[in-house]
């Protein structure tokens, strides 16, 4: 039995053969794991999920998942293609491209409903999703009319209504307001209770403990400059600081400079 959920060796990526988005990203997932992707803007943290949910496939290296290299062909097994969907579930930074039903009870139905899962099955998932993230009042309305953060519920509701086996999140928490934010933490973390693998990436230092077992930490140069236990990578200043993730700012105080590190909590896209 092979207990990996992805396996990348050597994996580089870039957009038409010209822009480098990924080099020789080497990284193993267990079932079960919960890990953080930190880097600043622009260093393939999104190319990465995209790759994982078989939207995008490596130019260079091997990208393996439930033991099966993923490629553009694997796709083309109709057995395999639903499983994979079933399995995997990725939520994008921009929920405008999740949402496109005319409203969003049939935006969060409408993945279950093309894999075919059973009717009774989605109205009681959907009913717990409800009440969980509070978007009761939200399910007759088009989904353009709503705020980011009740888009966001949407688009996490969305994707946890097929109860895949491992979650996708790309900066969930992006402008959202403490509450919401809690609401969202305390949602992958109850998944991840269930068993669900759970792989964030983000910039906000601040909710990377709780969501995260193991950190991967991206540099500029698009690879993994670092990974390790999330206490152990958050607790190292000039990691961070190289890569942008924590900014030096000094002031004076009665004659003398003082030097803090900030952490970059949440960033304007």
């Amino acid at each position: 039995m092979n207990n990996s959920i992805f396996e990348l060796t050597d994996v580089s990526f870039s957009y038409l053969n010209k822009f480098p988005a990924l080099c020789a990203i080497n990284a193993h997932v267990k079932p079960g794991e919960k890990i953080a992707i930190i880097g600043a803007n622009g260093c393939g943290k999104s190319t990465l999920l995209h790759l994982l949910d078989g939207l995008i496939f490596p130019d260079k290296g091997s990208l393996k998942v439930f033991g099966r290299e993923l490629t553009e062909d694997a796709f083309d097994d109709e057995k395999f293609s639903r499983e994979f969907r079933k399995k995997v579930g990725l939520v994008f930074q921009n929920p405008d491209i999740q949402l496109f039903c005319p409203t969003v009870k049939e935006d969060i139905v409408f993945g279950p409903l093309q894999l075919g899962i059973d009717f009774k099955d989605i109205e009681k998932r959907l009913e717990e999703l409800i009440n969980v993230l509070g978007i009761k009042d939200l399910l007759q309305r088009s989904p353009h009319q709503l705020s980011l953060g009740e888009k966001r519920k949407v688009a996490l509701a969305s994707t946890l209504i097929m109860d895949p086996e491992v979650l996708l999140l790309d900066e969930p928490t992006a402008g959202l307001d403490p509450l919401t934010t809690r609401h969202i933490i305390d949602l992958l973390l109850s998944a991840h209770a269930k068993g669900k693998t759970i792989i964030t990436s983000t910039h906000d230092l601040h909710i990377v403990e709780e969501i995260s077992d193991t950190v991967f930490v991206f540099s500029h140069e698009k690879k993994i400059v670092k990974s390790g236990s999330s206490a152990e990578i958050l607790k190292d200043d000039q990691l961070l600081r190289d890569h942008n993730l924590i900014h030096v700012h000094s002031h004076h105080h009665k004659g003398a400079v003082h030097v803090h590190s900030h952490q970059h909590l949440d960033h304007h896209h």
